[in-house]
This record gives C-alpha cells, structure tokens and sequence, in this order.
C-alpha cells in the first residue's frame, strides 16, 4: 500500500509541475517573444502613447465626427467583463422596438447617407464586443463624419480604403474596418474634434 501511494504522489508531483508551471511559462513566454503586441492585449495606442482601447474590443462612439460600432448587448453596452448576445429571437417584440429605435436614429443623424440603414449597424454579435465593421457600412457613415469634421467626403473615404482589411490570408473571412483604428486614424490626419460628445477612447 505505501508503495502505491509514493507512486501517486510522485505522478501527482510531476503533473503538477509540468502542466501547472513549465507548461504554462513555456506558452506565455513563448507568446511573448513571438505574439507580443497580440499575447498582451493587442492593445492601441493614441498619438501620445496612451492606450484608448484593444484592436478586438469594439467601443462605443456617439460624436457625429467618428464612425460608430455594432450595437452591443454585452452587459451595458461594450462590457469586455460581460461579453454576451442579447438572446433575442426573431419574433420578440424588444428586440424589433430595438432595432427600430436604432434605424430611426441612425437615419436622423446621417440625413445624407444613401439607401436603407445596413443590417450590421442595428444588429449585435453574438460577443457584443465585435470592434469590425463591413466596408459597406462604414462608407455608409461617411457623409456624417465628413461633415462633423468639416472636411470633403472623399477624404474620408480614402481613409476608410486605408483601413480596410483584407480576407485573412486571402482566402478566409471579409474584407473589414476595425473603427477604433479608423477612427484614430481619422483624429492623427484631421485633428480631435472639438464638439461636445465623447472622444477616442471614451464610453458611451
């Protein structure tokens, strides 16, 4: 009996030591040296080097000089601590008041935009924290922040092709614009805006 209990014991510590330390630090460090910016965060950075988010949270923006996410459901809104959908289905009465409330306001704030409000701007992701957005939906949003910024629409929308993602490795997903990055991409060429309403970086 003992000899099967030093036994167990000397599997339990070399288990232990294995997957709970050497296993563990040879994957962290290993991300480090070779994913660093990713392993940490893929966190972005403004002009003056502070961090104003992550490269995969989205955030919300309601300045007109800045292109505005997905609605998110997670938790109050854009909650990295509560990733989560709104579980609502196709027939419930919340969720088409919802979506409707959103279509009103997105066609009041952008009088200019041509044909119907994109699907993706009234709808969430299944995480809430989707920060991408589809070409499309981005350009849609031009007319607005060209005139919030006071500058031509065709400067804007060389910004956005700037920022537009291609398929991963060429072949995998859709093309796509992460609106954090295009939207400091758009304070470091024009300036911060100076209305009132919030500025990279911050809530809702």
């Amino acid at each position: 009996m003992l000899s099967v209990l030093v036994t167990a014991l000397r599997v339990c510590v070399v288990t232990l030591v294995l997957t709970g330390g050497l296993y563990p630090l040879v994957v962290t460090g290993g991300a480090q040296l070779l994913f660093r910016h990713e392993a940490n965060g893929s966190l972005v950075m403004d002009e003056q080097g502070q961090v104003v988010g992550s490269a995969l949270i989205a955030q919300g923006f309601t300045h007109p000089a800045y292109f505005q996410p997905r609605p998110s459901a997670a938790g109050s809104g854009y909650d990295a601590a509560a990733s989560s959908g709104s579980n609502l289905g196709p027939t419930s009465s919340k969720l088409r008041d919802r979506v409707l409330a959103d279509t009103e306001r997105l066609r009041r704030e952008n009088p200019e935009a041509p044909g119907p409000v994109p699907a993706e701007l009234v709808t969430t992701s299944g995480s809430g924290l989707d920060p991408h957005l589809s070409p499309e939906a981005v350009r849609w949003q031009v007319a607005r922040v060209a005139r919030a910024r006071g500058v031509a629409p065709e400067r804007i929308l060389s910004w956005v092709e700037t920022e537009t993602e291609g398929r991963t490795l060429g072949v995998l997903g859709e093309p796509r614009v992460n609106v954090l990055a295009l939207n400091l991409a758009l304070d470091r060429q024009f300036g911060r805006p100076v209305l009132p309403g919030p500025s990279v970086g911050a809530s809702p």
